[in-house]
């Protein structure tokens, strides 16, 4: 079973799974997930694998589900990449698997990306450098990079403020420099093959963002984390123009909702040609499914 483009009208690029359907959560995470949730005011309650995958196919959208291992940062234990990646297996028709694996596990982690790729058939990987206490250019990650590269797939790369730790004591201990969006720019040009997606609109930082996407070919954005109203003015001008075919559906759930993404862009100037390509049809490219 794979995703029939002509049956779902959209391609959600950044959906979290953020507790196991069988481990119980972790107590290092909640904190975040208390602060995220008041912040985002949003749910504390967060949803199970089944039920986001119920949500989604109800709504005729695909997704990418990944989980964000920051067990050397933070010392939280990750949702393990194979359940979602057995759950994604099991839900083909409209659940696309990425890993998240921590930079500092290094030639180890490397091991696991390959595992993950060859055998279980995840399709991209997901970094959040901002609760990993890391700098994206780290070579302490580039072995895990070397495995994503070779097989040419997609990776996404939290940049800009974070919502996870706002409000936190000391922002629950994680540091906003990691997200800025030119760090990931020694990346692309050490791995031109990796497919990079820089995730959300990179505030305070929007105009790297869409300068690296511009100069970069193998450089994307994915638009999640804030609702389309809140969009600088510069990120619908370059959606429109010389971007059009790098811009990419993400919701940031659960944290928000993807119907509340999709009103909300349609209020917000994004030319009606334009549309379907952020949509679906740039992501169905990216990841190889058109």
């Amino acid at each position: 079973m794979t995703i029939d483009l002509s049956k779902i009208r959209a391609i959600d690029m950044h959906v979290h799974a953020e507790v196991s359907c069988h481990d119980p959560e972790d107590p290092v995470m909640g904190k975040f997930f208390d602060a995220a949730s008041a912040y985002f005011k949003a749910p504390r309650e967060r949803p199970k694998m089944p039920e986001i995958a119920q949500l989604y196919r109800e709504q005729n959208i695909a997704f990418c589900l990944f989980t964000v291992d920051c067990e050397s940062g933070l010392g939280a234990k990750r949702v393990s990449n194979y359940e979602i990646a057995e759950f994604a297996s099991q839900n083909a028709d409209i659940c696309i698997p990425f890993a998240s694996i921590d930079p500092r596990k290094g030639k180890l982690g490397a091991r696991e990306a390959r595992d993950l790729i060859e055998n279980y058939g995840v399709q991209g990987f997901k970094f959040h450098h901002i609760m990993q206490d890391c700098d994206p250019a780290d070579r302490v990650g580039y072995p895990i990079y070397e495995v994503i590269a070779e097989h040419r797939l997609p990776a996404i790369f939290h940049t800009g403020h974070s919502g996870m730790g706002t409000g936190m004591r000391g922002g629950g201990g994680v540091r906003l420099k990691w997200g800025q969006p030119m760090l990931v720019d020694d990346v692309a040009v050490d791995f031109p093959d990796m497919k990079i997606v820089l995730a959300h609109p990179s505030w305070p930082w929007v105009d790297e963002s869409l300068s690296i996407a511009l100069h970069k070919e193998n450089v994307f954005i994915d638009l999640s984390g804030w609702s389309p109203k809140y969009f600088q003015p510069q990120i619908i001008q370059y959606a429109n123009t010389q971007l059009k075919k790098k811009m990419l559906f993400g919701s940031d759930f659960p944290l928000i909702h993807p119907d509340k993404w999709i009103e909300a862009a349609r209020t917000v100037g994004f030319k009606d040609e334009v549309m379907p390509g952020i949509m679906k049809d740039n992501a169905a490219k990216l990841l190889g499914l058109a």
